[in-house]
């Protein structure tokens, strides 16, 4: 039986960021030497993934010095005379105040067990997009509590410890095969892909299209 829910946050409660790296991504092509913005903003996420594979422990980086690391390498590599200190500002701005998917604050009040946050984030962020939206998260757990990012291991192991919950009492939802569904998979518990751009499901995943379907498909407790 489930007793509680784990949930990512951005790209699952609310929306990625992904029409601000958008944007950004046009401001350093039209002002750096790259061959278009797509190129640009493939390499920026490259290194952004890179230096958060590596921020772990006594290595930990928080978000935000990853993403000004991030843009200050990748403005640096287009020549571009952006500022990075400017850019990553924006995306905090966005991060304390994203839109929320229609079906969510549904998705808590509805719930019949306690439902927590576990997101690779910086808290301070998270806890002002939360209040933004009104969410009542039973608990929170970041990034930055666990001093590393999902996929690892230690913000799971974070949560169950903090809830006092057993892998298999536990169902972790979330937007990323890889950081959600492998990350929560590889310490036994139960992942659920929130697919909403319906891509093909890759054989094992169980998906859904939207939060609230996840009532019609788990057995709570």
């Amino acid at each position: 039986m489930i007793k509680g829910i784990f949930i990512d946050f951005y790209g699952t409660v609310v929306f990625e960021d992904g029409e601000k790296v958008t944007k950004i991504s046009r401001l350093l092509y039209e002002t750096g030497n790259g061959k278009n913005a797509g190129e640009i903003g493939n390499y920026w996420w490259s290194r952004f993934k890179t230096l958060y594979e590596n921020s772990y422990g006594e290595n930990f980086r928080t978000q935000r010095d990853l993403e000004i690391l991030s843009l200050q390498d990748t403005i640096e590599r287009f020549s571009s005379t952006e500022d990075a200190k400017r850019l990553s500002n924006e995306m905090f701005e966005y991060w304390m105040a994203p839109p929320v998917f229609e079906e969510s604050k549904e998705f808590f009040e509805k719930s019949p067990v306690p439902v927590y946050i576990v997101s690779n984030i910086d808290r301070e962020d998270i806890l002002k997009a939360i209040e933004l939206h009104g969410l009542k998260p039973a608990g929170v757990f970041t990034s930055e509590d666990a001093r590393s990012y999902k996929p690892r291991k230690e913000i799971f192991e974070l949560a169950l410890k903090s809830t006092g919950l057993k892998p298999e009492e536990v169902v972790h939802i979330g937007d990323s095969l890889s950081s959600d569904v492998k990350g929560a998979g590889a310490l036994g518990i139960k992942a659920i892909w929130v697919n909403r751009s319906k891509k093909e499901v890759p054989e094992g995943v169980t998906s859904v299209g939207s939060l609230t379907e996840i009532y019609d498909i788990v057995e709570f407790g």
